[in-house]
């Protein structure tokens, strides 16, 4: 009768067996796993895809000929200007404000705590579009705006209207809106930083400023960076809010094209592609400066996919074996 040790699992090899009884390696049949759910459901994600690719290229309502008319066409192309115009002030504004309101709460003054809270909380509470339209519309609330001295004399004054101007409105609605998400998301990422880091900095005598400038922000931009990136994005989009304002971006001009000559979808098409492109740049650029603050955690970061690229195109030949290598 064999004694347990003896037994061997299914597929296995006995415990305790005798070496001169075992199978032979190289007569043992590797049998592969099989993934037929994984292959149905590739199949039917392909089978999918060529259908709406086959659509894309068949339908007539697409109207390919009116998209490659008009997507580099100057009027598109000075929206698209327009557009990322609005994108770089809100972004660089808001992100500035938006560190100043984050320090604010982190503050030890209970004012300016309060004050950096309020902010957010009122910004975040109120729709862009509702924003846009009221920064549109100041004139209507203070006809003039002023320099002089707090409850006392004003010493220079000028127009609403002509000092802010339909662009200047949506740029410090962008800008006001943008500050009060960037606030948060540089926050957050402070918040990330061990407070060690503090200690040491402030053991060895660095100024505040500098500690922030030098230690701090360097360590948060890890975290700050991937939720950063997605805001930025986001803003980019929602810069076709300012249609309301009769602002010149993409979203705007398309509509104006395709309520002149009704071509609706060619027209989104082609605001869809630009988006599409814009979106896909502001990506890659994330990606490579989410690379380089990742330096400091990860001193071998990965290949890019261009050095992948680069090293599958440009593989390096095998060596070649001597006359008398038996290897």
């Amino acid at each position: 009768m064999p004694s347990l040790m003896d037994t061997a699992p299914p597929g296995g090899t006995a415990v305790g067996a005798d070496p001169k009884n075992l199978p032979d390696p190289a007569s043992v049949q590797i049998v592969p796993a099989r993934h037929y759910a994984r292959w149905a459901a590739a199949v039917a994600v392909v089978v999918l895809l060529a259908q709406f690719a086959h659509g894309l290229a068949t339908n007539p309502v697409w109207e390919w000929g009116v998209f490659g008319e008009y997507v580099l066409s100057e009027t598109i192309v000075d929206a698209v200007w327009v557009t990322l115009q609005l994108t770089a002030y809100a972004t660089v504004l808001g992100f500035l404000l938006g560190t100043v309101l984050a320090f604010m709460r982190l503050s030890r003054s209970p004012v300016l705590q309060s004050v950096a809270w309020t902010y957010t909380w009122i910004f975040r509470s109120i729709p862009m579009i509702v924003q846009l339209v009221f920064w549109f519309n100041l004139s209507a609330l203070y006809e003039e705006l002023g320099i002089g001295i707090p409850f006392g004399p004003v010493f220079w004054s000028v127009d609403s209207n002509s000092l802010i101007g339909t662009i200047g409105a949506a740029i410090i609605g962008l800008t006001l809106h943008q500050a009060a998400y960037a606030a948060e998301i540089v926050r957050g990422g402070v918040l990330s930083v061990d407070h060690g880091q503090f200690e040491a900095a402030a053991a060895l005598g660095i100024p505040r400023l500098r500690q922030i400038r030098r230690i701090v922000l360097p360590q948060a931009m890890r975290a700050i960076l991937p939720t950063a990136g997605n805001e930025i994005i986001g803003l980019l989009k929602g810069t076709s809010v300012v249609y309301v304002m009769a602002i010149g971006e993409l979203f705007y001009q398309v509509q104006v094209i395709y309520g002149r000559n009704g071509r609706l979808i060619p027209l989104l098409l082609v605001a869809t592609a630009w988006y599409v492109v814009l979106t896909s740049v502001l990506s890659v650029a994330q990606y490579y400066v989410e690379r380089r603050y990742a330096r400091g955690a990860n001193r071998t970061p990965p290949p890019t996919p261009l050095q992948r690229l680069r090293r599958f195109l440009v593989a390096p030949p095998l060596p070649s074996k001597s006359p008398g290598d038996t290897r």
